[in-house]
C-alpha cells in the first residue's frame, strides 16, 4: 500500500501551476462529469498477485534455519528430521498459495503449522527434547494474521495439544515434568499476545495509511473536476469577450443601415464594417479551433539550428521595421528527435512577442544549447518586462496584455512544448526584459 500512495503523490498530485492548455484541453474532451475518473481500489480489491516461485532471500534463511535445527539435532531422529523438512517447505510455500491469502486460509495455515509442531514435539521427548520452541512457530504465525478472540482459542489449542502429551503413559510424566510444560504454556501466551499487540498496530496503522490513500484520490479527482469546471469557465469568459466585441459593430452597422436607407455611400461603409467584422470573427474561431484540437506529433530527425535560421527569416522584415536587432546564438550537436512544423511555430510566436515588445534599437537574443538528455532554448528581449501578477496568467487562452491580441499564441506554445514532453518557463523583471526558456527531452538521431 505504500508504494501505491507513493506512486499516486508523485505521479498526479504534484502541487504545481498547470499551464492553461492542458486543463482546457481536459475540459474540451472531458467537460464536468463527462469523465469517468476511475478510482484505484486498495490492494484487496486489485486482487491477489499470482503465485511467484522463484525463491527469495526470506526463503534461503528459512531453509538454512530448519536445516541447522536438522544437523545440530543431537538425538538423531530421523522421523523429526523428516517433519523438520515437511514444516520448512510449508513455510516458504505458504506465501506462494493464493488459497491460504484468504482469513479462512491463514486459519488452515497456522493448523499445519500447529500439527506439524506437535508431531516433531511428540517424535522427541516432550518434556526434555530440544524441540518444545517449535511451537512458538504455528502461535506467531495466528498473532500476526487473526483477530484478537482467534488467536487466544489458537493459543489455547496450542497449549491444550501440548499439554496431551500428559496423556501417553511414555514416556511417563512427573510433576516436574507437569510444572515444566504449565510453565512453558505461559511462556506461549506471553509471546502470542505480545506478538499481537505488535501486529495489530501495525494493521491499524495500516488501516489509517489505506484510509489516507483513499482519501487523496477523492481530493485528487475533486480537484480534477475543479481544474476542468474552472478552465471550460475561462474559456467561455474568455472566447465569449472577443465574440462580443465584433458582434457589437455588426449589430451597430446593421442598425445604422435601417436608417440610412437611400444613402448608397454610407450603407457600403457600413457593409465592409460588417464584412470586415464577419472576418475577424471567422478568424478568430478559426484560430480557437486550432488550439483547442489534439495536437499530432511527427517527430523526425531534423536540426534545430536550421530551424532557427529559416524562423528567423521570417522574424527579419518585422525587427528591421521596427529597428530591432536578433541575435542567435547556438552550441554544436542539436540534431534530435522533435516536431519541425509544431516546433517552428511555437518559436515563431515567442520571437515574435520578443521583438513586438522591444522597443527600436534594442536586442533580441536567441540561444540554444544541448545539454546531456535535453535541449534548452532561450528568446530575451529587453523590453518593458511583465508584471509579476501577470506571469501565472500569460499561458492562460485569451490572456493578452495587447490592445490587438488575442491571447492564444503563448497557450499554442505551451501546448507544444507539453506534447513534445518539455517545460516551458518565464522569467522577467518590469524594466529590464523578460526570458522564455524552452527545454525539450534530447532524443538523439
Amino acid at each position: 500500500m505504500v508504494f501505491l500512495l507513493r506512486a499516486d503523490a508523485a505521479g498526479s498530485l504534484r502541487l504545481r501551476v498547470q499551464s492553461a492548455h492542458e486543463k482546457l484541453r481536459v475540459a474540451l474532451h472531458c467537460v464536468t462529469g463527462a469523465c469517468n475518473i476511475a478510482d484505484v481500489g486498495s490492494p484487496a480489491e486489485m486482487g491477489l498477485r499470482g503465485p511467484r516461485w522463484f525463491l527469495r532471500f526470506e526463503d534461503f534463511v528459512w531453509l538454512t534455519l530448519f536445516s541447522a535445527l536438522a544437523i545440530f539435532n543431537t538425538e538423531k531422529n530421523y522421523p523429526a528430521i523428516i517433519i523438520l523438512v515437511v514444516l520448512a517447505l510449508f513455510q516458504v510455500l505458504e506465501p506462494r498459495t493464493k488459497v491460504f491469502g484468504s482469513a479462512r486460509g491463514q486459519v488452515v495455515a497456522s493448523a499445519i503449522k500447529l500439527l506439524l509442531a506437535w508431531l516433531l514435539v511428540g517424535y522427541a521427548d516432550p518434556f526434555t527434547g530440544h524441540y518444545y520452541e517449535i511451537l512458538f512457530v504455528p502461535v506467531i504465525s495466528a498473532a500476526t494474521t487473526l483477530g484478537l478472540a482467534a488467536t487466544f482459542a489458537f493459543i489455547l489449542l496450542t497449549c491444550a495439544s501440548y499439554l496431551s502429551f500428559l496423556l501417553f503413559p511414555h514416556p511417563p510424566a512427573t510433576a516436574e515434568d507437569i510444572n515444566i510444560l504449565i510453565l512453558r504454556c505461559i511462556f506461549l501466551f506471553v509471546v502470542g499476545f505480545l506478538v499481537y499487540q505488535q501486529a495489530h498496530g501495525k494493521r491499524k496503522e495500516m488501516t489509517r495509511t489505506e484510509e489516507a490513500a483513499r482519501n487523496l484520490r477523492k481530493a485528487e479527482a475533486s480537484l480534477r473536476r475543479s481544474e476542468r469546471r474552472a478552465a471550460l469557465g475561462q474559456l467561455t469568459a474568455g472566447l465569449a469577450h472577443e465574440l462580443r466585441n465584433p458582434l457589437g459593430t455588426i449589430k451597430a452597422s446593421a442598425d445604422m443601415m435601417t436608417s440610412s436607407a437611400g444613402r448608397p455611400d454610407v450603407m457600403a461603409e457600413l457593409a465592409g464594417y460588417i464584412s470586415s467584422e464577419v472576418d475577424r470573427t471567422n478568424a478568430l474561431i478559426s484560430r480557437f479551433l486550432d488550439f483547442a484540437k489534439p495536437l499530432e506529433l511527427h517527430p523526425t530527425v531534423a536540426n534545430l539550428n536550421e530551424l532557427l535560421d529559416e524562423v528567423l527569416i521570417q522574424v527579419q522584415p518585422g525587427a528591421e521595421k521596427r529597428g530591432v536587432e536578433v541575435e542567435k546564438q547556438v552550441s554544436d550537436n542539436l540534431t534530435f528527435h522533435f516536431d519541425p512544423e509544431l516546433l517552428r511555430l511555437a518559436l515563431l510566436n515567442l520571437i515574435q512577442n520578443a521583438v513586438q515588445a522591444s522597443q527600436p534599437a534594442a536586442h533580441v537574443h536567441v540561444e540554444a544549447e544541448a545539454l546531456a538528455e535535453q535541449v534548452v532554448v532561450r528568446v530575451t528581449d529587453e523590453g518593458a518586462g511583465i508584471a509579476s501578477e501577470h506571469l501565472e496568467s500569460i499561458f492562460n487562452p485569451f490572456f493578452t496584455t495587447k490592445p490587438d491580441g488575442v491571447g492564444l499564441g503563448l497557450a499554442l506554445v505551451s501546448k507544444i512544448v507539453d506534447e513534445h514532453q518539455g517545460r516551458i518557463s518565464v522569467r522577467s523583471e518590469v524594466g529590464h526584459g523578460t526570458t522564455f526558456e524552452v527545454t525539450i527531452p534530447r532524443q538523439e538521431a
